[in-house]
């Protein structure tokens, strides 16, 4: 009886998780570790949510993959570091990377990731300073140094125009 209790219990907080934003079966399993749950209830829940479809973690991936490469214009590796710290198994991240590239790639994403930071000014007018200051931005990112040096390269001969309209 005190099991069911506890049961019905894990499951209000697990479905009241849910509600608030998707979380990935690692995230969940966090919460509800922290929420003082046994691990036979913690192992249960989980799995009724997985049955019900509430959690995902494929569907988790492609959504936070997103998130990260076409709002926030991150790097493939931030995104795949961002994943990893989440428990999605890698080759799980490596098909939702994948699939959201094909919405915006990473040199499409670091492009307009440049244009936003430059503000308007052209790349070739930067002085050393400012361009490793953007470099080391672009790498925080998560951009590989290749893709960065290529692009700030690239862009030294174009005049910058803010598009996003920011």
């Amino acid at each position: 009886m005190a099991e069911d209790l506890l049961l019905a219990k894990a499951e209000k907080k697990a479905y009241r998780l849910l509600a608030l934003r998707a979380h990935s079966e690692k995230e969940l399993r966090v919460k509800l570790r922290q929420g003082g749950f046994a691990e036979s209830v913690i192992a249960r829940v989980v799995e009724r949510c997985r049955g019900l479809g509430y959690l995902n973690d494929g569907n988790y991936a492609r959504q936070r993959v997103r998130v990260l490469a076409v709002n926030r214009l991150a790097g493939n590796r931030r995104i795949a570091f961002d994943l990893q710290e989440r428990g999605i198994p890698e080759e799980l991240s490596r098909e939702a990377i994948g699939e959201i590239r094909g919405e915006i790639s990473e040199e499409e994403a670091i492009g307009r990731l440049i244009r936003k930071k430059v503000k308007g000014m052209a790349v070739a007018a930067m002085d050393d300073r400012q361009k490793t200051r953007l470099a080391r931005s672009l790498t925080g990112k998560g951009f590989p140094a290749g893709l960065i040096f290529k692009k700030l390269k690239g862009s030294e001969g174009e005049e910058v125009h803010d598009d996003d309209g920011e």
